[in-house]
């Protein structure tokens, strides 16, 4: 079988991994001899890119033309980076990760005789947080299109992460909570394991809170300290763009130090004057509590949801812990404190990556096997094969992390796919009609939102993204549209219509709002040809 690829696209770093011929997921170091690569980009002129450690140190003297942290922007609307000259979108800027970690897993299998040389990387399992919504998730899959990759799904990070627990683990019939504090985003998920399914009950967090925030508290503070040491405005250190990078490279160190040690010295340079000194860990938990409490807040607020499907508190038999950022001893801490549910730390850094590469194989298993592998029914291992280490599981069901409604009449959204609901998820209306009798055109206007409401002002969500539906003539405001919306299993969401009058049916497209244009992602891909990434 043609091998398939797990990549987790991380916020501060990324990995990718494959099954090897035992049928167990193996994490592909890079050119660096490392196993994950920090998600930092330098752009040293137009046609070179550098990518991981050695931008990092490259960002420090050319702060400019480097960017990190770019998986927070994707999907947004309006967020661009202008580099060399280049205006270019966080999709793009992603790619050139993905084509860091593609380039050097070629290497790496190559090196090892695992992949021949006219043989390349190509389809793919890309993982994203559980709390992105649509466009987020369509920026992600056109991040890996640039890349010159074909993905065969997008699928949540907590989900992958309980993929390769749900396999390894010898237990069964068990209610997990992930707890996944990565570089950049926070997530938490509780899922059901058995001997044939995975099913996740409920997710939810904050793709804008991660180790990140944790770093900048305490560059604040190191900031004040040089401050009342030197006379010299902190806030003028903070603006440096040299002097800011060096600080923070300096505060991750530190805090990374911290997981083993009592205390780390960080040295800050700037305008002259020198100033060394040390943080212990109990003055890092001081200055970072309310990130930590924030990830508290939103694990209570899924355990809510949980309890609310008929769930009990006391069905979750652990807790655990993923993510690069969960390896500070304050998390376990407090987790253990807070919920009473023993918890683990699990293969922080790699458990994802390793998820997605089973569900990536598992994907091109009944693509052979069935000859065209259908959607709604992804299986995760054949009862007759043990040959791709996924034994036993014989399905997956995921949940929609948002809620999605029409805009109506009256400035109001009128939800009908809710926040936790099991993906696909599938809704057929018959009561959608035009406003006006002969009106030539139909605007289908979609909202995201986290509420569980069926009826909300429209400033309560977000636009995600409209079609436009072509009408017959002579259509009445009592004639009606058959409309069906499909969220499919990469949380993506479809959009089918058919006019009941003629019995027509009618193609609609569905446009994701901020997310790029066929004519932007094809200039994105003629310029990724040619550029050097190392």
């Amino acid at each position: 079988m043609e091998k398939v690829f797990g990549i987790d696209l991380g916020t501060t770093y990324s990995c990718i991994s494959y099954i090897d011929d035992s049928g167990e997921p193996v994490v592909l170091k890079n050119a660096e001899d490392g196993l994950t690569t920090p998600s930092v980009v330098y752009f040293e002129d137009e046609n070179t890119v550098i990518v991981g450690e050695t931008a990092k140190e490259y960002a420090v003297m050319h702060p400019l033309q480097s960017v990190s942290l770019i998986k927070r922007d994707m999907g947004q609307e309006g967020k661009y980076r202008e580099i060399n000259g280049i205006r270019m979108r966080p999709e793009e800027i992603s790619a050139r990760i993905l084509s860091k970690l593609v380039r050097d897993a070629t290497d790496s299998l190559r090196q090892k005789k695992k992949l021949g040389e006219n043989e390349e990387i190509k389809d793919v399992v890309i993982t994203c947080p559980a709390y992105f919504g649509t466009a987020e998730r369509d920026a992600t899959e056109n991040a890996g299109k640039i890349a010159g990759l074909n993905v065969l799904a997008i699928i949540n990070e907590p989900t992958a992460a309980a993929i390769n627990y749900g396999v390894i683990t010898n237990e069964s019939d068990k209610n997990v909570l992930v707890y996944d504090l990565g570089g950049g985003t926070f997530d938490v998920t509780i899922i059901n394991i058995t001997k044939e399914q995975i099913k996740v009950v409920v997710t939810g967090g904050n793709h804008v809170l991660g180790g990140a925030d944790w770093d900048k508290d305490v560059i604040d503070y190191v900031a004040m300290c040089f401050e009342n040491e030197t006379g010299i405005s902190g806030e003028d250190l903070k603006s440096n763009p040299e002097s800011l990078q060096e600080l923070t490279i300096s505060v991750e160190k530190a805090k990374k130090m911290l997981t083993a040690k009592p205390k780390a010295p960080i040295n800050v340079n700037f305008d002259g004057e020198h100033m060394r000194m040390e943080l212990t860990r109990e003055k890092f938990d001081e200055l970072t509590s309310d990130h930590l409490q924030q990830t508290i807040v939103l694990t209570k607020d899924a355990i809510s949801e949980y309890e609310k499907k008929g769930y009990k508190k006391s069905d979750i038999s652990e807790i655990l812990l993923v993510g690069g950022s969960s390896k500070m001893p304050q998390v376990k801490r407090i987790v253990d404190e807070t919920f009473g549910i023993p918890s683990k730390l699990y293969d922080p850094d790699e458990a994802v990556s390793k998820g997605a590469s089973r569900y990536a194989a598992n994907i091109k298993y009944y693509a052979k096997l069935m000859e065209e592998q259908k959607e709604d029914e992804i299986l995760i291992n054949p009862p007759e094969t043990n040959g791709w280490g996924l034994p036993g599981i014989t399905s997956i069901i995921d949940v929609t992390s948002r809620t999605y409604g029409l805009e109506v009449i009256g400035d109001k959204i009128v939800n009908f796919i809710f926040k936790n609901t099991e993906l696909p998820a599938d809704l057929v209306t018959k009561e959608f009609g035009p406003a006006t009798d002969y009106q030539s055109k139909l605007r289908i206007a979609i909202y995201e939102s986290l509420t569980g409401e069926k009826e909300i002002p429209l400033s309560m969500g977000t636009y995600v993204g409209e079609a436009t539906i072509e009408l017959p003539p002579n259509t009445l405001t009592s004639d009606k549209l058959e409309i069906k919306f499909h969220l499919n299993n990469k949380g993506l969401l479809e959009m089918y219509a058919k006019e009941l009058k003629t019995g027509n049916e009618v193609n609609a497209s569905f446009d994701v709002s901020g997310g790029m244009s066929e004519e932007e992602l094809q200039q994105a891909i003629n310029r990724s040809t040619g550029i050097s990434v190392s």
